[in-house]
């Protein structure tokens, strides 16, 4: 995948399917998105971003371009990771990803990653 541009430079962002993440090499390591597919539903659960490369705009370039693969492929996103969540709600542009029911889809995401394990999830409806 293509480097995202921001006004604050450029990361080259990839899709690493075997890992179901979204990624991008950064000063102390690696920025990422991890998410997790239900169907045609793409449910970003994480993002993470080293401390040394923190606020300049890497976890939206990243976001940016999974949810631009979410759009390409014809995926729904359920954001259930808080940043994603903030991300979707600060670009209205991109509401048109969420899945019809959006909390009941989530939701039920959810119930399914807690029982493999995962110990967070957040849920909200747009």
């Amino acid at each position: 995948m293509a480097g995202v541009t921001t006004g604050e430079g450029t990361v080259a962002v990839r899709h690493n399917e075997a890992a179901r993440r979204f990624e991008a090499d950064v000063d102390g390591g690696l920025a990422r998105a991890d998410y997790r597919m239900q169907g045609d539903v793409m449910g970003i659960v994480h993002t993470e971003v080293p401390m040394a490369a923190e606020g300049r705009g890497i976890a939206g370039q990243v976001v940016r371009a999974a949810l631009a693969h979410a759009r390409e492929k014809g995926l729904r996103v359920v954001p259930m990771c808080s940043y994603v969540r903030a991300y979707m709600q600060r670009h209205p542009d991109t509401h048109d990803l969420l899945p019809a029911g959006t909390r009941q889809t989530a939701a039920g995401l959810c119930d399914r990653l807690q029982a493999a394990g995962y110990d967070r999830c957040w849920v909200k409806t747009y």
